[in-house]
């Protein structure tokens, strides 16, 4: 339903929802399926579609789209009963799905929505939704996204997490895939996309561990917590600037961007308020000394250690970066009634 969507909707240059509604609901009728699954299958559709219009407006080359994998989605028709998920496959019949015991402790909880779900061949996913209370919150916490650490704190506390494992992952797995000497490129880019998958998994799961404890204690400290924007930073890289040649495919490899990701939906689901700092609010606050605001000197020998010249101290340049966001309590803050999974 969804490839033929997608054929009626090239043939007729339509990429907008309500008008591919229009053209393709009746010639969907041949298939029996209820009409919520039509309906789906035409969201879908009209989707690849604009995500085709706007690369050819941008100037990029594309292909005929063409859905591959096969998925069953919906917000209509199913129930959640003695532990089963019932979908509706025709009319009078249902196909029952067992659920774990995680699944059915989380959509358990108070104020928990099963809002839709999507089945795969191997997977089934499910979108819920709670409406959360806002949590008032009575002090920020500032956190600094490296390469190989995660550092949380403010005045009173600071701590670091070592995501040096993440940076061993990706060079492990950099180093297998180009040791591959297969000469077939379809077969390569297979197992290569396997590896690559593998990769993202392990790291998504340390990530995961760190970004769990971050918000866990913010809640228990009723601690906002604030957030730098870092985007671009991998442009920063330039050919002959002596930075070494392995420098871009560390920054490649960084998944700051996840670490935002699993932070702000956590925050989310459980009430905490997220404020998010542009560059111009975040600037040189890495290299300004929380103590006095003069700023900070550098010594090779120090590595990543910082010393301020009237305080006389030494500090961490990640702590010190965590900390001078966290007091300042500007920005944009984020508030979201409702939290999906």
């Amino acid at each position: 339903m969804v490839n033929d969507s997608i054929r009626i909707g090239l043939l007729n240059d339509v990429s907008s929802l309500r008008r591919l509604s229009l053209l393709s609901y009746n010639q969907l009728s041949r298939y029996d399926s209820p009409s919520y699954y039509k309906l789906c299958a035409i969201s879908r559709a009209a989707g690849i579609l604009a995500a085709r219009k706007k690369s050819v407006r941008r100037g990029f080359t594309t292909r005929t789209p063409y859905a591959v994998r096969r998925q069953l989605v919906s917000c209509y028709g199913f129930k959640i009963r003695k532990g089963l998920l019932e979908i509706p496959v025709a009319r009078g019949r249902r196909f029952a799905i067992p659920l774990t015991s995680h699944t059915l402790q989380i959509i358990s909880q108070p104020g928990v929505e099963v809002r839709s779900f999507t089945l795969t061949q191997n997977r089934l996913s499910l979108c819920i939704a709670r409406d959360t209370p806002m949590i008032e919150c009575t002090s920020t916490i500032g956190v600094d996204r490296n390469l190989r650490t995660l550092t949380v704190g403010n005045d009173h506390q600071t701590r670091q997490y070592d995501l040096s494992k993440c940076v061993r992952i990706a060079n492990t797995t950099v180093s297998i895939v180009a040791s591959f000497t297969r000469d077939d490129d379809r077969i390569r880019t297979a197992i290569a996309s396997r590896y690559g998958q593998r990769r993202a998994a392990r790291t998504g799961h340390l990530l995961h561990t760190a970004t769990k404890t971050i918000v866990a204690i913010a809640v228990q400290r009723r601690d906002a917590i604030v957030l730098e924007n870092i985007e671009g930073i991998r442009s920063l890289y330039r050919r002959g600037n002596g930075q070494g040649r392995k420098y871009r495919g560390r920054m490649n490899g960084w998944s700051f961007g996840e670490a935002q990701r699993q932070i702000e939906y956590k925050a989310r689901w459980t009430g905490l308020q997220v404020i998010r700092l542009s560059r111009r609010e975040t600037r040189g606050s890495s290299v300004t000394c929380p103590r006095c605001g003069e700023r900070l000197q550098s010594d090779k020998r120090l590595r990543r250690k910082l010393w301020c010249g009237k305080c006389r101290v030494v500090m961490d340049r990640d702590m010190v970066a965590a900390i001078n966001p966290g007091p300042a309590g500007t920005g944009e803050v984020r508030t979201f009634p409702a939290s999906h999974h």
